[in-house]
């Protein structure tokens, strides 16, 4: 009985090695999401562009 809860416990260990290396690849692979700009995100920056060039706001900086 000892035996194979010893032998559950190290499954158990090897697969959790497994997810861990497989969530790492998944870090270094995915993309940051702040970094991304979506199409309305880049209609905003030329929005904001077009209403500084007329006037219509200011620059904070």
């Amino acid at each position: 009985m000892v035996i194979g809860v010893i032998m559950q416990d190290e499954q158990i260990l090897k697969e959790l090695k497994e997810i861990k290396a497989e969530l790492n690849i998944i870090k270094m692979h995915i993309k940051d999401i702040d970094v991304v700009l979506t199409d309305d995100d880049i209609e905003s920056i030329r929005q904001a562009e077009k209403d500084l060039k007329e006037g219509r706001t200011k620059r904070l900086i």
